[in-house]
């Protein structure tokens, strides 16, 4: 089975193409079914099947692939899935901003959503005492209507060039629903096994622009506390890993990454603050799910969730809150 390269281009890599265009991102896993299924359009002997589909095979047509998008406005840009440690492929668009292309998707109602899910997950649950960036079904209804100060100032930046239609009206309880499915089905939400949701390796690549300059401070000194942080090993975004103990330092690095990075280095202390690591702070849904608190109303619930999640973020942004009074 030979796969064109970097110097031919033919129907293989042109399907590819369109496959890698339709699913926005790809792992190799997934790629094995869509490969084969490719081949097989186009032979009519022996069919290909998914598990003879090899590494080699799909590094030849996705380096294709990355070479052609890149001649429309395009990137296939690689990261790691930071639970799976898979590698992910996904289209980035360089041409647009990533509001323009989520508008394509989502009616103004519902874009209007979507930003406030991406503000409670890396603003409200991303505090220094408990970075969760991330949200569960139950906190997303509570996003579905903008609050009083919203509306406000939305009808005031509206009303002079905008039609009141443009105005966010919120969106109902089964809307709030539908959105969340099809934010996971397009690739841009994806839901834990506990039930809540978090940005896909394809959406922070895509979104990393507007994520930084929404949430970070450009201006901010070094080592100054930020919401939006790196891994000290592989320097990309952390939204699944471990921090430091020290609640004011920055460190943080993906689970995926930390055997190996400690593997470099002499001692298990932070390489800013020197403190000695714990490993038992954690960035995610972690944060949450490793409490006392949570693991409590577990065991006396009967395992259902309900809306613990909520309950425990709370208790602890009031106890921030009354500590940081306190000082």
């Amino acid at each position: 089975m030979e796969i064109a390269g970097e110097t031919q281009y033919g129907n293989t890599n042109r399907a590819f193409l369109q496959a890698m265009l339709g699913r926005s991102s790809m792992t190799f896993r997934e790629s094995r079914s869509v490969i084969a299924a490719i081949l097989n359009a186009e032979n009519d002997g022996d069919q290909v099947r998914p598990e003879q589909v090899t590494e080699e095979m799909f590094d030849k047509l996705m380096g294709t692939a990355r070479e052609a998008a890149s001649l429309f406005d395009y990137e296939i840009r690689r990261t790691q899935h930071q639970v799976t440690k898979e590698r992910v492929y996904a289209f980035v668009n360089t041409a647009s901003d990533s509001q323009t292309q989520l508008a394509t998707t989502f009616t103004h109602d519902e874009l209007a959503f979507v930003k406030r899910a991406l503000e409670a997950m890396f603003d409200k649950y991303n505090t220094p005492r408990m970075e969760v960036i991330a949200l569960t079904d139950m906190q997303a209804v509570k996003l579905a209507r903008p609050n009083r100060r919203e509306s406000a100032v939305n009808r005031s930046e509206d009303e002079p060039t905008q039609s009141q239609a443009t105005v966010d009206r919120g969106l109902k309880h089964s809307e709030v629903e539908t959105v969340l499915e099809n934010l996971v089905g397009g690739g841009w939400f994806e839901k834990s096994r506990e039930g809540f949701y978090s940005l896909t390796p394809r959406a922070l690549l895509e979104l990393r622009p507007w994520l930084l300059g929404t949430f970070n401070y450009p201006d901010a000194e070094e080592g100054e506390w930020q919401r939006i942080k790196f891994c000290e090993a592989c320097k990309d975004i952390v939204t699944v890993g471990v921090r430091c103990a020290e609640p004011d330092c920055i460190v943080r690095v993906h689970d995926i990454c930390e055997e190996a990075f400690w593997r470099t280095r002499r001692d298990k202390k932070c390489p800013r603050c020197s403190r000695e690591w714990a490993g038992k702070l954690y960035v995610g849904e972690r944060a949450v799910t490793s409490t006392q608190a949570y693991q409590r109303g577990r065991r006396q619930s009967g395992g259902r969730r309900g809306n613990l999640a909520d309950e425990v973020v709370q208790q602890s942004m009031a106890d921030y809150e009354r500590e940081d009074q306190e000082q």
